[in-house]
């Protein structure tokens, strides 16, 4: 093989380079370094002193609060997904149908996203304030919501939905566009009302990218940390104590980096499996 035609066939790969070394410095190096970290116990500046292989993954399956952070997420994640979906999809099709203002509401529906998560904490924790709070104002409560265990998760699992239904109305609005609009008149002439098309046109036409939508959202609602750092710190209790909480407060806290670092393995085999189950059942919902 002379020079020019190894140059030829080299090309393209020189041009992957770059992104390559990004990765490698932000994504890989973390990756083998976590898994390094979760076989040591380490000092508090995070560096491996003591070799104990599996012994953390062994004291975090006998740990009752690493299995209720599980049991917490669990809830969380359920709920998130569940509501944001719901959200999003109730919104794009209310913005399918062009009417005056729909640009307004189209902005303000898919507003959300642009928000970071830290700052709609702060607000949401205003709002839910046990006496200057508006949601107690309305509803005539005098309930510190993010103060008790019985509502603390589900404050903080309806603003994490809040959050991701803004991404998930312009995924839902991307789909209804490029659904033909004939077959809505075909089934109309054929005596359809709105709840069947909705039921049998609309959903199955939409369940490539709900079933994309599904996928993004368990893995965003796994990844949730700043709306719980700043309501509840995971508390009452360890009522709101996410893993990615439990992670944070593990290694910043009580600086058991070699802790985290199991719990950050465990919670990406754990998001591995869901998403390769989700693949498997693909063939099964998802329509094209």
């Amino acid at each position: 093989m002379n020079i020019k035609t190894f140059v030829k066939k080299a090309g393209p790969y020189v041009y992957m380079v770059p992104a390559m070394a990004v990765f490698a410095v932000f994504l890989f190096f973390p990756f083998f370094k976590t898994i390094y970290l979760s076989l040591y116990k380490t000092n508090k500046m995070g560096q491996a002193k003591l070799y104990v292989g599996l012994l953390n993954y062994a004291d975090l399956l006998n740990s009752p609060s690493f299995f209720n952070s599980l049991l917490v997420t669990a809830i969380f994640v359920v709920i998130v997904v569940s509501v944001s979906m719901l959200l999003g999809l109730i919104a794009a099709v209310l913005c399918s149908k062009t009417f005056p203002g729909i640009r307004i509401f189209s902005t303000a529906y898919a507003l959300p996203m642009a928000i970071a998560s830290s700052s709609a904490a702060m607000i949401f924790k205003i709002m839910l304030h046990p006496s200057i709070g508006i949601v107690n104002k309305i509803l005539g409560f005098h309930i510190n919501w993010i103060s008790d265990p019985k509502y603390a998760l589900a404050c903080v699992a309806l603003l994490t939905a809040w959050l991701n239904s803004g991404i998930n109305f312009l995924y839902f609005s991307a789909g209804l566009s490029n659904i033909d609009e004939t077959i809505y008149e075909r089934a109309s002439v054929d005596g359809a009302n709105s709840i069947q098309r909705f039921f049998f046109l609309t959903l199955p036409g939409l369940s490539p990218i709900m079933f994309y939508t599904l996928v993004v959202n368990i893995i965003q609602a796994f990844q949730s940390f700043g709306q719980v750092k700043v309501l509840t710190q995971g508390g009452p209790g360890e009522s709101t104590n996410l893993i990615v909480y439990s992670i944070y407060r593990d290694a910043f806290f009580n600086y058991r980096f070699g802790s985290a670092a199991a719990q950050s393995v465990l919670l990406f085999l754990i998001i591995m499996i869901l998403t390769l189950c989700m693949f498997r059942l693909e063939k099964k919902g998802v329509s094209y």
